[in-house]
């Protein structure tokens, strides 16, 4: 299995200085690197250097750092691609905008490096997954791991890196009940202190929207005050 600083990262950031300062800092700590300054050639980048992840800058010029979110979001081929969104707005409601939006997490801006290092390091490692048992089916749902596939009702879902974690973790226990705390473990890693609970409902509620069927119910079950576990019978 690929080291995590065998992956390569797509800097977009249209600030020159902080751009070189980051690329730097990367390639220092072994990643492979790529600097785009302009929204509206961020997604040609993604198809030629196929990147990892995504430092992806709120305010780029021509097309925002938010609207490429959604866009690569919504475009199955990216689905595999990590986002971490950098911006100087630090209102929890801009934070929660990005991460549903499609971010797997956020960095405001000043940033130290080493946090930066120390997130991107914990967004790839949640998006790896071990080999072993290929594929789990709960229910109407299945998950091939190998080919980061996931199918509902024979109906192929697009899920991003942490909506695929989150929703292997709740299938691997089938009508057990994870707290909030318990999936921040799970997912982003006991070590990750700096990511918020509300953080986990976001998530939830973006993979809610994406194994949503018609005629379906929502294989998710809420159970007030402990957490949220997957219906087997689904």
């Amino acid at each position: 299995m690929s080291k995590l600083t065998d992956y390569k990262i797509l800097i977009a950031e249209d600030e020159e200085s902080l751009a070189m300062l980051i690329d730097y800092n990367l390639i220092k700590n072994g990643y492979k690197t790529k600097i785009v300054k302009d929204g509206d050639f961020v997604l040609s980048e993604c198809d030629t250097f196929s990147p990892d992840l995504i430092l992806l800058d709120w305010m780029l010029p021509n097309i925002s750092g938010i609207e490429l979110c959604r866009r690569l979001r919504t475009q199955k081929k990216y689905n595999n691609i990590s986002i971490i969104m950098i911006t100087a707005l630090g209102e929890e409601s801009d934070k929660i905008r990005g991460l549903e939006t499609g971010a797997d997490d956020y960095i405001t801006k000043p940033f130290s490096f080493p946090e930066l290092i120390a997130r991107i390091d914990a967004v790839l490692r949640r998006s790896k997954f071990s080999k072993g048992q290929n594929i789990i089916e709960v229910g109407d749902i299945s998950i091939n791991r190998d080919e980061y596939r996931v199918l509902r009702d024979g109906i192929s879902i697009s899920l991003g890196p942490t909506e695929f974690k989150l929703l292997n973790c709740l299938v691997e226990h089938p009508n057990m009940v994870f707290s909030r705390e318990k999936l921040l473990d799970n997912v982003w890693g006991v070590d990750n202190i700096n990511v918020e609970i509300r953080t986990v409902d976001v998530h939830i509620g973006r993979l809610r929207k994406a194994l949503r069927i018609k005629g379906k119910k929502d294989p998710i079950r809420t159970i007030r005050s402990a957490g949220y576990s997957i219906d087997q019978s689904s």
